[in-house]
């Protein structure tokens, strides 16, 4: 069926295609391997086989549910899982991030994506070169660190945004440097949002204490952990980074305000004496002096020059109007 694959997978990691039937395709207890079922429901008809298939309707809400968070979860004697990649379908957010719910016991694997994720197409990839995972607890690993491998080139790429940023900030800051900035922190943020618990699922998964989780098996667990580890911790250094230049900018245009609000200043306070003087030469009164001298205008307006002068050397005498 379109948007259903089911392997058998062998402990050496030789996988063989089982055909689907009405539903998950049961190994004996004492058969070798394991089996993984993967299902994608954007595809028609994909969904109704998994609601028809039998399962345990905790687990199947489960695995269909419209919103989830990554989590691990023990349930008998399997494991629930939600884990999260990033979107890298054409023409979507990065930041959307995609899930990928799973039940995994000793002997199955059933894994849902609501869309198309790039991590699970790799391992897929994988299986059909007869490279698969010999148990499903080292399925899961491999999955996780491919959902690494995916999502470094994404945090890679706003590591080096940041560097330009802050480039352009030392530069002049403009108006694209605090819209790219709200893009790279929003985006962060959000990527943030699905690692830091992706990770926490990962390690619950490692010391869970499980019969059929080999010792084997969790080296590569906790190398899947860690690496969640590291991402969210860059996403961290990156939202940091980020709030550094939002305060540089803040900085710079309340320096550059300052400044012309001390020029403003610095013009009235020029000003203010001379408008004092023609104020009071101005005044409709008996007594004026120089009322009668057909000079005394331009003594006035040569006084007013030599003082405006001079306030204006004693502003840059102090500092007030630069050197």
């Amino acid at each position: 069926m379109d948007g259903i694959s089911q392997w058998h997978v062998t402990e050496n990691g030789a996988a063989t295609v089982v055909r689907v039937g009405n539903g998950p395709h049961q190994l004996d207890s004492h058969a070798p391997g394991y089996v993984w079922l993967h299902v994608d429901t954007a595809r028609e008809g994909a969904r109704t086989w998994l609601e028809a298939a039998g399962l345990d309707p905790l687990i199947l809400r489960a695995l269909l549910a419209p919103e989830t968070r990554p989590r691990c979860t023990s349930h008998g004697d399997g494991v629930l899982m939600n884990l999260r990649g990033v979107n890298l379908n054409p023409g979507d957010e990065v930041e959307d991030m995609i899930s990928l719910r799973m039940w995994v016991t000793e002997k199955l694997v059933i894994s849902v994506q609501l869309r198309q994720l790039q991590a699970v197409v790799d391992v897929l990839a994988g299986l059909e070169r007869g490279q698969g995972a010999e148990d499903p607890a080292e399925l899961v690993a491999r999955l996780a660190l491919r959902l690494a491998d995916r999502a470094e080139p994404v945090v890679a790429g706003l590591n080096e945004k940041i560097d330009v940023l802050e480039d352009q900030v030392i530069d002049g800051v403009s108006s694209m440097v605090r819209f790219d900035l709200g893009s790279i922190r929003r985006v962060s943020i959000m990527l943030r949002r699905h690692m830091a618990p992706q990770r926490d699922a990962l390690s619950t998964f490692e010391i869970e204490e499980l019969a059929w989780l080999k010792p084997e098996a969790r080296p590569r667990l906790r190398e899947a952990t860690e690496r969640m580890t590291r991402l969210a911790e860059e996403l961290d250094a990156i939202r940091d980074r980020a709030q550094v230049v939002q305060d540089q900018i803040m900085d710079s245009r309340a320096e550059a305000m300052n400044r012309q609000m001390l020029i403003l200043s610095v013009v009235a306070a020029i000003f203010l004496p001379l408008g004092l003087i023609t104020g009071l030469l101005g005044i409709n009164v008996g007594g004026m002096p120089g009322a009668d001298n057909p000079l005394a205008f331009w003594i006035v307006t040569g006084g007013l020059v030599v003082i405006g002068l001079l306030l204006v050397w004693v502003f840059r005498r102090i500092g007030m109007l630069g050197k």
